[in-house]
């Protein structure tokens, strides 16, 4: 099989369709700075233990592509379960851009990095931009995970076009974070 001329078969509509029926997490992906910008993303994901890696990828037309790139760093909040309104939020081109599209939530500068993390979130990583992969009509941006935080909580998951909460399990009593913002 001609993988190569198989592969022009499967248009944008179809592999959205398929790949609507992986689940995935869902984060806020932050730039602080003169980039300051914020948006939902599912394609995100642990990369390496040693050195701590993670990676995002971002549309070459979005804003957040340029705001990473100029900015050298980014940040992830990881949505937990009762964010759908922060997702949805920072998935609509119709929010305004800049400070502005931080009103919704409660925000405060990483650390490291100044990008804001979303003070409530499940986890968050402020990283150092390590690499950047060309993808087709995305970038993948390799980071260098040089702060993390989380705490414990049902998580927010993206499956087949719709938002669904998580379960903990083993249950836990112990809803505060393992490291504080």
């Amino acid at each position: 099989m001609d993988t190569a001329t198989n592969a022009s078969l499967v248009g944008a509509a179809q592999m959205r369709s398929t790949m609507s029926q992986f689940a995935t997490g869902v984060v806020v992906l932050t730039v602080g700075g003169d980039h300051l910008h914020g948006m939902t993303a599912n394609a995100f994901s642990s990369v390496s233990l040693e050195p701590p890696m993670v990676l995002c990828c971002v549309g070459k037309n979005a804003v957040m592509h340029r705001a990473i790139t100029g900015s050298g760093h980014f940040a992830a909040s990881v949505l937990r379960a009762g964010h759908e309104t922060y997702a949805r939020h920072f998935a609509s081109r119709d929010r305004p851009l800049g400070s502005a599209q931080f009103a919704v939530g409660d925000w405060m500068p990483g650390a490291l990095t100044g990008a804001p993390l979303l003070t409530d979130s499940l986890a968050w990583v402020e990283c150092a931009l390590a690499d950047v992969y060309e993808a087709g009509d995305h970038s993948v941006f390799l980071g260098r995970v040089i702060g993390s935080g989380h705490r414990s909580g049902a998580g927010l998951l993206f499956f087949d076009g719709a938002f669904h909460p998580t379960t903990t399990w083993p249950p836990s009593t112990d809803a505060g974070p393992t490291d504080s913002i």
